[in-house]
């Protein structure tokens, strides 16, 4: 286990290298230990309601749709929600199923002011195998992270 130090100059780094507007991305281990390390963090889960009841929830995340169900339109009320739910001094960590949406969401929370937001890449699920199957490459739930069924 690193320390919150060296974790947070590592996602900076990553960060610099794909060019990302928000202070960094961090693997799920990684992102596991800075949430436990860093007082006050926050983990935001931004996949869907159908996503946390049928494919599993991460203990005490907050949940916030990026995307609506059924529809997957984009959620008007997300960054209100957000500013709601978590503080915009927190270092909060955007999780989804595999990185993209909570890419957004990063991207979204920099813009209205959270000034140590992070990717989670790989999400809860991670990236399909050759089979087309997620949770076997990657992903919060094949690191062994906490997480339960819904």
């Amino acid at each position: 286990m690193g320390t919150l130090s060296d974790l947070l100059t590592l996602a900076h780094q990553r960060a610099s290298t794909l060019d990302l507007p928000y202070q960094g991305a961090l693997t799920p281990a990684e992102a596991w230990q800075v949430w436990q390390l860093a007082p006050g963090a926050k983990l935001v889960d931004v996949r869907t309601r159908a996503e946390w009841d049928w494919v599993g929830r991460v203990p005490g995340a907050v949940e916030i749709e990026w995307n609506t169900y059924p529809g997957g339109q984009p959620n008007p009320g997300f960054v209100t929600q957000l500013k709601h739910q978590v503080d915009p001094e927190a270092l909060v960590l955007f999780l989804c199923r595999s990185g993209g949406r909570s890419d957004g969401a990063a991207r979204a929370a920099c813009a209205a002011g959270y000034s140590n937001c992070y990717n989670v890449l790989e999400g809860f699920e991670g990236d399909r195998d050759a089979n087309g199957q997620r949770n076997r490459i990657g992903g919060w739930r094949h690191a062994g992270l906490p997480w339960q069924q819904g």
